[in-house]
């Protein structure tokens, strides 16, 4: 059995433990049925989330031009306080800035590898937390737009992480933390403009991934450089595929590949 296709972050479902799928055009696959199974991946060529041309992905899933063009890929998606829509200033494309700049948005804590401080749509809770493999989360500010959410993260980030290590992430290297008394700490250096929307009570989030052997020393598979790969698949954490030999695979660091996965 196989199935081909390009591709994108993995759809999940937030269950006990968390459902994973690889989604194509054509078909999608529940990921965690394929645990305990050796798969054989094969890098079959590039095709650009964008343009859908066979060219080099640079970022993100896109192509060099595309990435610098498309308005998915502007400067405010990996920083939030650039957000300019609710000025009504145009980036890239103010209808799509605006749509996606103007709804509400959580600033967050989350347990991967360390607490960190993070920011997300209200609707892409809990699916943030699970793309960074937090075992636990907590939202702390709801606000109404994204540049809000974005200077509050900026003036919270001085005092808390803002970065996940991905291999102690993998690892499973990681202590429970009490995430409201952390909420509790921070509360007064939150920006005067979002201290209304500090979320006064609420309790953490605990996640459970399926993996049933994490990795000691986890390795990063370039399949582009390997062309194919066959491993026994033992977890799935994040966006990562975890290997019994310890190769991981990061799925959405390898979005815009289409790649041929047999079982």
């Amino acid at each position: 059995m196989f199935y081909q296709g390009v591709l994108t972050k993995m759809a999940t479902e937030f269950s006990n433990p968390i459902q994973y799928y690889l989604v194509f055009e054509n078909d999608f696959i529940n990921i965690n049925q394929l645990l305990n199974k050796t798969i054989t991946m094969q890098f079959v060529k590039y095709q650009c989330l964008n343009c859908g041309l066979d060219k080099p992905i640079y970022r993100q899933g896109f192509d060099k031009q595309c990435f610098f063009e498309v308005p998915q890929a502007a400067d405010w998606i990996m920083r939030p306080e650039l957000s300019k829509a609710h000025l009504g200033i145009e980036d890239r494309d103010l209808a799509y800035e605006k749509k996606a700049q103007l709804q509400p948005h959580i600033v967050y804590l989350a347990n991967s590898s360390n607490v960190k401080v993070g920011v997300t749509r209200k609707n892409q809770v809990p699916t943030r937390w699970i793309d960074q493999g937090a075992h636990e989360a907590i939202e702390i500010v709801e606000v109404p737009n994204r540049y809000l959410a974005g200077i509050t993260e900026v003036a919270l980030k001085e005092h808390v992480a803002d970065k996940t290590n991905w291999r102690k992430m993998l690892k499973n290297d990681i202590e429970d933390e009490n995430l409201v008394e952390w909420r509790e700490r921070l509360k007064d250096l939150i920006p005067d403009e979002a201290k209304d929307y500090f979320i006064q009570s609420n309790t953490e989030t605990n996640l459970e991934f399926p993996v049933f052997k994490y990795p000691e020393k986890p390795k990063s598979l370039n399949i582009i450089k390997a062309q194919t790969y066959t491993g026994k698949l033992v977890g799935i954490k994040g966006q990562y595929l975890i290997f019994e030999d310890e190769t991981v695979f990061n799925v959405r660091a390898n979005e815009g590949l289409v790649v041929k996965i047999s079982v």
